[in-house]
């Protein structure tokens, strides 16, 4: 009799714990259904690519009802493109995608700002170049990508070079082209950033002719447009929030992080540690001073016929409250 009753109990309780488990269920599924989607662009190897691939964001966002969407991008320019025609709600790019959009009259608004990635942005030549110093690129052949930061990265050598941006035949392409056209010899340089830059080093023995240090910071930003970020304030703090824990979490596990990387990236591993060696992947809400960089990009396009319209990046940052 009385284990009859153990068996009755225990049947009891199995009941009631399975209709729980799938009240559980149906309210994970139904609650999953109800989230509003917040659509990210990114680059591979960016902070996103990283906070993507490690999941946590997307885990985070859902607790506070939001449905995290990725979308990979070739680089920056083509972002702001999907930015300003609302496909993306917030874009990573570097510094001169946002400035030129800007200057086209999309309503960028600068939501956070990354830690300097002037040692992996470079201009690259082939190992067995004659090309000794900036100066030896005049009538030369550079590859670049427009309206990105290997626009002003050039640009900028160039000016401390003490040349002007006619003395150099600029050969605008997405960088995947660039690669493959520096593999080739069809350019003489090529101004990248990394992963591309490091890939350049480690599979084609490419020698640096300078990197960005002194002349572009080339720093990581979080865009969004001022329509959707003065309306998602809140979006705002918990995706600044949540992208810092990550590249925090980047920055005190560079042997995870290489392997997460090598992994997303289908690269070989000595080009991806390369790239993590040399880099700071901090993120944080946007300073007077990166304000200040931003202005200088968009002063010096302007003086070269870059950008028809003079901009002021103080009017395009949203405060993080």
């Amino acid at each position: 009799m009385k284990r009859r009753f153990l068996k009755i109990l225990l049947t009891v309780l199995l009941v009631a714990w399975a209709g729980g488990t799938y009240y559980g269920y149906r309210q994970t599924v139904t609650s999953g259904e109800n989230l509003e989607t917040v659509t990210i662009g990114y680059q591979k190897g960016d902070p996103v690519d990283v906070s993507r691939e490690r999941g946590v964001l997307v885990e985070k966002m859902a607790e506070h009802g939001y449905k995290v969407v990725y979308k990979e991008f070739a680089d920056g320019a083509s972002e702001m493109q999907a930015l300003a025609t609302g496909k993306i709600d917030y874009a990573r790019t570097g510094d001169t995608p946002p400035v030129t959009a800007a200057a086209s009259g999309t309503d960028i608004a600068y939501i956070a700002a990354g830690a300097t990635r002037s040692s992996g942005s470079a201009i690259l030549i082939q190992e067995n170049s004659a090309i000794a110093s900036v100066t030896d690129l005049k009538g030369k052949k550079v590859a670049y990508t427009q309206s990105t930061s290997s626009q002003y990265l050039l640009l900028m050598a160039l000016q401390k070079a003490g040349l002007s941006k006619e003395d150099v035949t600029w050969v605008n392409m997405k960088q995947s082209d660039a690669a493959i056209a520096f593999s080739k010899g069809k350019v003489d340089a090529w101004v990248t950033w990394d992963p591309y830059t490091a890939q350049g080093e480690v599979t084609q023995n490419a020698k640096v002719l300078t990197t960005g240090e002194g002349l572009s910071n080339n720093r990581d930003f979080i865009l969004s447009t001022q329509k959707y970020a003065k309306k998602h304030k809140k979006v705002n703090k918990l995706l600044v929030k949540y992208l810092a824990a990550d590249m925090t979490w980047a920055n005190e596990h560079p042997k995870k992080l290489v392997k997460l990387l090598t992994k997303a990236l289908s690269m070989k591993q000595d080009i991806v540690e390369k790239m993590v060696s040399r880099r700071d992947w901090t993120l944080r809400t946007v300073t007077d001073e990166v304000v200040a960089e931003e202005q200088q990009i968009a002063d010096v396009f302007y003086e070269n016929g870059l950008i028809k319209k003079q901009i002021n990046t103080t009017d395009n940052v949203i405060a993080i409250k």
